[in-house]
């Protein structure tokens, strides 16, 4: 019996992989206050710190660490009872200045977290939270992309003097009507030229000849996808203000998006930052009061703060254009690679700029930011007890302001831009200032971390009697190889741990429930080969002989039965929501650790034991 030394040499190396990216999950993460500013012009420093640890001393609550970090500063805290009274008496010290958010605090060795190990994330049926789906309208940004191509069309046909009649929607695309069969044929020559998006037919029909102009099925779909990802990003933008960690923003499906906030609690407050309002409003900067308005505003005028420097900017009262004009907002270089922002309006926001800028070259316009935003204010009442009371307010602030070079209209950009960061930050507030399709809640539910925890004792204890009984069988029924099994089979549950720990992967209650299944499934190929090698030692074949054969003849059979495994995992990841694809993952790592335990380290051990000396029997 002989076996190459380089498998030898990979197995100890998967296995101190393996231990040390599972060693993490031995410090699992502990409850924590996370403070941050409320904006990037307020910082948590150690002022902070001190302000934080006094209100909670005053409160009677206890923490046992306490540290200012580059994201701000993280108290720890006993408990997630303890964790959620300290929230609340910080928030209540420090106001709305400043996000307090519910956070986890990693307990992992310096050493660990240098070589980038980290324990497993936990799902938010585990964990504990609030759970949205919501469902986006497409038929509206399919209306505004309507709109936009109909107003463009209409200016196309009437440059090159064709002469039409109407231009309405229809289901998925346009419909041009003309008197003249003759105009129809000169539109189709002209558009198909510029529009390769649209699938155009030529028709006859109630006296007259229409261009019917069909989104062709890609384009759809680049309208579906720009909507569902505007909208992600607008959602993570407000989730962000929320502070919490290992939140999950996702689309499911064609046009539903799935937040996931593990560790938040209240219901209300979650859906306020989701479902927040805010818009934007083009203005011209009035120079002519500038000067002297030193904190008053003239009639016609309203005085603002610029974002970030606070430097006061008159504007004036009329409005040139609102954010829900605005369709894309993109940040990039002009050609002297300063940084820019493009902007791209609808027909109607276009023609209401060009019209506003057209004599107004030269002048300064700017971007004002209106969010309806609510301050929490906490009060005693009659019988001396703390209530909240949510007052709503208007923020504006002027977060642009630049020269009108020439007249603008749909497309313009927004240039004297400080750096690239600025640009990408202008963009992101320009974007988040709308959804580019309307979302409504179309389910909530609510989970206490008290189940989280309670689902997460009883999943150890279930994968812990799970590994236990098989071990057991392993080792009464096959003795010494029972052993051997049962060595891969540790080895396998520290790879499958291993590897969710290092990709990333949330354990949820499913995924527990695809460790205990892995558990069961991971000697099956073990017990295929020692029945092979008692079958050949049953046929005359000597000890050595058998493991040989039982080895080589029962591959083929372990590796059509965990292919078609792991495919039925992959469908499940591809078809399933949430909870099925934390079932898929799961069974998919777990199926391949588990050929090469049961194949690659049983061989090893057992050549190991049997390989280098006469053997007259086996103990199998």
């Amino acid at each position: 019996m002989r076996y190459p030394t380089w498998k030898y040499i990979l197995i100890v190396f998967v296995l101190c992989i393996s231990a040390i990216y599972s060693l993490p999950n031995l410090y699992p993460d502990e409850p924590a206050i996370q403070i941050s500013g409320a904006n990037a012009g307020i910082k948590a420093d150690q002022a902070v710190l001190t302000q934080a640890e006094s209100a909670l001393k005053q409160s009677g609550l206890s923490y046992h660490g306490s540290q200012v970090q580059a994201k701000g500063v993280l108290l720890r805290v006993q408990n997630s009872d303890a964790q959620l009274k300290a929230q609340a008496a910080i928030k209540r010290a420090l106001g709305d200045s400043y996000v307090v958010a519910l956070n986890l605090a990693p307990t992992t060795p310096s050493w660990l977290l240098s070589l980038k190990a980290a324990p497993m994330k936990l799902g938010l049926d585990l964990r504990g939270g609030v759970h949205f789906l919501l469902e986006v309208d497409m038929s509206k940004i399919l209306e505004q992309r309507q709109e936009t191509y109909t107003a463009d069309i209409k200016g196309k046909l009437r440059e090159a003097k064709i002469a039409y009649r109407t231009v309405s929607d229809v289901p998925n695309g346009l419909s041009i009507k003309f008197e003249k069969e003759d105009e129809r044929d000169k539109a189709k020559e002209l558009l198909s030229a510029e529009y390769r998006e649209f699938v155009m037919v030529a028709a006859a029909r109630e006296g007259a000849f229409y261009l019917d102009l069909g989104f062709s099925p890609q384009k759809l779909k680049e309208f579906s996808d720009y909507a569902i990802e505007q909208n992600l990003t607008t959602l993570r933008n407000r989730v962000n203000e929320l502070g919490v960690a290992e939140a999950v923003v996702q689309r499911q499906g064609a046009n539903r998006i799935v937040v996931q906030l593990p560790g938040v609690q209240d219901t209300a407050e979650a859906k306020r930052v989701l479902g927040r309002t805010a818009t934007l409003e083009f203005r011209f900067v009035d120079w002519e009061n500038q000067a002297s308005a030193d904190g008053f505003a003239p009639a016609g005028t309203e005085l603002f703060t610029m974002h970030k420097t606070n430097e006061p900017v008159l504007l004036q009262r009329k409005k040139i254009v609102t954010g829900d004009r605005v369709v894309n907002a993109q940040s990039g270089f002009d050609e002297y690679s300063n940084p820019q922002v493009n902007i791209s309006l609808d027909s109607r926001g276009g023609k209401m700029m060009a019209d506003a800028t057209r004599d107004n070259v030269g002048k300064q316009m700017a971007v004002l930011f209106v969010e309806h935003k609510q301050r929490i204010k906490f009060m005693t009442d009659e019988n001396g007890k703390s209530i909240e009371i949510r007052e709503p307010y208007v923020e504006k602030n002027v977060i642009n302001r630049a020269t009108v070079q020439s007249m603008l209209g749909s497309s313009f950009r927004i240039t004297g831009l400080d750096s690239p960061e600025e640009g990408r930050e202008l963009a992101l507030l320009l974007r988040a200032g709308a959804l580019a399709a309307p979302m409504y809640f179309v389910e909530e539910r609510t989970i206490g971390p008290s189940l989280g925890q309670d689902n997460i004792d009883k999943g150890l204890l279930s994968t812990q009697v799970g590994f236990g009984a098989v071990a057991l069988f392993m080792l009464v029924f096959y003795r010494v190889f029972g052993i051997v099994a049962n060595i891969a089979l540790f080895m396998n549950v520290a790879m499958m741990i291993a590897v969710m720990s290092a990709i990333g992967a949330a354990l949820s209650l499913p995924g527990i429930a695809g460790i205990v299944l892995t558990v069961g499934m991971a000697v099956d190929a073990n017990v295929l080969i020692f029945e092979r090698i008692r079958e050949e030692l049953r046929a005359g074949q000597s000890p050595q002989g058998a493991i040989i054969a039982g080895y080589d003849r029962a591959y083929t059979t372990i590796l059509d039965a965990n292919l078609t495994t792991l495919i039925v995992a992959f469908i499940l990841f591809a078809v399933g929501t949430g909870p099925v694809k934390g079932f898929a993952v799961t069974l998919s790592i777990g199926i391949i650790c588990s050929m090469f335990t049961a194949i690659t380290v049983t061989r090893a051990v057992v050549q190991i034991i049997y390989g280098n000396r006469r053997v007259a029997k086996l103990s199998i």
